[in-house]
């Protein structure tokens, strides 16, 4: 059984009992006759169980799913100081409720209440706009901000980590080989889509976004390069791929993607992209016309005759006069190198021939 399901069930025998008490009160009110006071009395408290069963999940589990699902988005720093913020107000309210005290009814009574909820508010409100001040305070150390020139930038530098990227997971294993000296910086929108993705009730999808969180865990664990979540975002700006733009000038560092779309936005406006894809075909083994190798031919080509098979590096080698050798591994002689957008093709013919 489910929470939902005992929470629907508590909340219809409860609204049951209060339906019978109801209806037995209603019922004296009314001036019901005593033989139709048994069927008043039960449609009234069968009333009750109903809307115990159809609402109870709609004002407890569902709130609260809703609520933690929130928090788990909120970043700690905010959580943090919403809660100090709430602990100040209210004691400023407990120190004001004192004189209010001695006003004269409702005044009194009300006031106490309202100047508790507006205290807190306001304290919560103020340290979440002043919570990078406040981690000065708690931490005795600057946080990280905007340089204002070129001469003023930090001497560390960083590169952004796209959404993509993540979920493609070779930059654990590129950032496992020292070929990344500079900071990696996961945004938390970037996270918080990430999360997003894992929670999706598509299960694509769900599985994508799942090996995102794996691939961050991975990163953390055996990255040669640091790796920062940075709670850094843009305000005014929904989309990720714009934040992560505007981040990255911000920051004058570069940002780490597959993604085509955002390449072309973030070239087009002055920002460094460091694309996967680019660096897996530039790391290819080049092979010249007349060089031989060892190929399997697993499938036929889309001409006559021709067979195709893959290197380990996925390049695909187009043999003529291959289909005979289909499920075999022949060495072939290199006769053209073709590079195309969708990577580096070759084309061979049996070494035998």
């Amino acid at each position: 059984m489910t929470v939902e399901f005992i929470a629907r069930i508590i909340g219809m025998i409860l609204l049951s009992v209060a339906g019978l008490q109801l209806g037995s009160v209603l019922a004296d009110l009314g001036g019901v006759p005593a033989n139709a006071r048994v069927p008043y009395v039960l449609i009234v408290m069968l009333v009750g169980a109903l809307i115990g069963l159809i609402l109870t999940p709609w004002l407890t589990t569902r709130p609260y799913r809703l609520l933690r699902r929130r928090i788990r988005q909120v970043p700690a720093s905010q959580l943090i100081a919403a809660v100090i913020g709430l602990i100040i107000g209210l004691i400023i309210a407990v120190l004001l409720a004192f004189p209010l005290s001695f006003l004269p009814s409702p005044f009194r009574e009300v006031l106490p209440l309202l100047v508790a909820i507006g205290f807190g508010s306001l304290g919560m409100y103020t340290m979440i706009a002043r919570q990078h001040d406040l981690a000065v305070l708690l931490t005795g150390r600057l946080p990280m901000r905007e340089p204002k020139d070129a001469s003023a930038a930090p001497s560390e530098r960083f590169m952004l980590l796209d959404t993509s990227v993540i979920i493609d997971g070779r930059i654990a294993d590129i950032s496992q080989t020292g070929f990344l000296n500079d900071t990696i910086l996961v945004p938390r929108f970037v996270l918080n889509e990430l999360q997003h993705i894992a929670d999706s009730s598509d299960v694509l999808r769900r599985n994508r976004g799942r090996r995102g969180l794996d691939i961050l865990q991975k990163l953390q664990k055996d990255s040669r390069a640091p790796i920062r979540v940075t709670d850094m975002d843009v305000d005014d700006v929904r989309e990720v791929d714009d934040k992560l733009v505007i981040l990255a000038k911000r920051l004058r560092c570069p940002i780490l993607t597959n993604d085509f779309n955002l390449n072309r936005v973030a070239e087009l406006q002055g920002v460094r992209v460091l694309n996967i894809n680019e660096l897996a075909n530039a790391v290819k083994t080049v092979y010249l016309p007349g060089e031989t190798m060892q190929v399997q031919i697993i499938q036929e080509g889309k001409e006559i005759g021709q067979g195709v098979g893959y290197l380990d590096d996925g390049t695909m080698v187009v043999i003529e006069e291959g289909r005979r050798h289909i499920h075999s591994t022949i060495p072939v002689v290199v006769t053209k190198v073709l590079q195309t957008a969708a990577g580096r093709m070759i084309f061979a013919r049996p070494g035998n021939n």
